[in-house]
């Protein structure tokens, strides 16, 4: 990401134009955006609502990553009122569009960490534990 520019950060060109793979991690790649998705699918939430789910993200990277989701398209900011009110971040229809893979992510993922370590690693604390309705 460019420090010099400006906020409101544009989506990430796809490093390799006409290849779908690319554009998929352009836009939901990412160490935290699949589980931003994941916790949005549950209900809109406000920027400190996310930062209070467990996960050990900044808020300069959570922050980053919102900006990049809102610029996909993928996730909306809305805000509430004047300065300092609340913003609500939700999904766009077309971010509901993603839940799919990110569930398909999430069932993986479990399997995976039962695989490698046993039945009691899943943290329901984290929040990404159930599947999305």
């Amino acid at each position: 990401m460019n420090k010099k520019a400006p906020a409101g950060n544009p989506s990430r060109p796809n490093p390799l134009p006409g290849c779908p793979m690319a554009a998929a991690f352009a836009a939901i790649g990412g160490k935290w955006k699949l589980t931003l998705l994941y916790w949005l699918a549950h209900g809109e939430t406000h920027f400190a609502g996310l930062r209070r789910r467990g996960a050990p993200i900044t808020p300069k990277v959570l922050a980053e990553q919102l900006r990049e989701l809102e610029a996909d398209g993928l996730v909306e900011r809305v805000v509430t009122g004047p300065v300092p009110a609340p913003v609500i971040y939700r999904l766009t229809p077309y971010g509901a569009s993603v839940l799919p893979v990110v569930e398909g992510v999430r069932v993986w993922g479990e399997a995976h960490l039962r695989r490698t370590e046993g039945e009691t690693a899943l943290d329901p604390a984290l929040g990404c534990a159930g599947s999305i309705a």
